[in-house]
């Protein structure tokens, strides 16, 4: 299968790297510090979302700045050793022209950047929580990308592993393109499913980049 595009949008973890174990321990802690049971998780939407949006699900209001500081601390600490590039994200990556590709991620900034270096990822274009008002599954974080890359939105594909991203990515008019890295195939809504970036080639002419998914 091909697609023809002139921009590619990934999400970070779960899609470009894997920081599940360090998350896990992370929040794990910050839920004893705070109180939090794996009931409370249980009842709001996690994963693929913003961190202030999950903590003000949480927490009372009072509680929400000084709780996302230390979870930013917390998973910020964290990061050596605890995150990895995910199979295929070297090589089709070094395929792209930077101005081509971007990532759009749920977490800070501060935390992207660490945890992309930490595998070796360094885009030049990087959309993060602290860019935008509204996170995922709104369509906000996607559109902000192919804007600052100049791009129609009809013109973009979206790497997503989380049902709330490719909810985002099909709300901003998108191809979508779901990993089964961290959720079975039956729950994640797309265009195309793949097992992870391994299944994608890309080759960029001109404007344009020919996405090649193998069957």
């Amino acid at each position: 299968m091909k697609i023809s595009a002139e921009a590619l949008l990934f999400d970070n973890d779960g899609t470009l790297v894997s920081s599940i174990a360090s998350v896990e321990r992370c929040w794990g802690r910050w839920a004893k510090e705070y109180g939090v049971t794996a009931e409370d998780f249980a009842r709001i939407l996690l994963h693929g979302r913003p961190a202030v949006e999950v903590v003000a699900d949480l927490l009372p209001a009072g509680l929400v700045p000084e709780a996302l500081a230390r979870i930013e601390q917390l998973e910020v600490e964290d990061v050596a050793g605890g995150t990895v590039a995910l199979p295929g994200t070297h090589a089709l990556l070094a395929g792209l022209p930077a101005e081509r590709w971007a990532v759009v991620t749920s977490a800070t900034r501060r935390l992207a950047e660490a945890r992309l270096a930490e595998a070796g990822v360094r885009p030049k274009h990087l959309i993060s929580a602290d860019d935008i008002s509204r996170g995922k599954p709104d369509p906000e974080p996607f559109l902000m990308a192919a804007a600052r890359l100049g791009v129609d939105p009809a013109r973009c594909v979206v790497f997503e592993d989380a049902p709330a991203g490719l909810t985002a990515g099909r709300a901003a008019g998108m191809t979508t393109v779901a990993l089964t890295t961290t959720h079975p195939a039956d729950e994640l809504a797309a265009d195309v499913v793949v097992p992870d970036l391994s299944a994608i080639s890309a080759q960029a002419t001109g404007g344009t980049v020919e996405i090649s998914i193998a069957d």
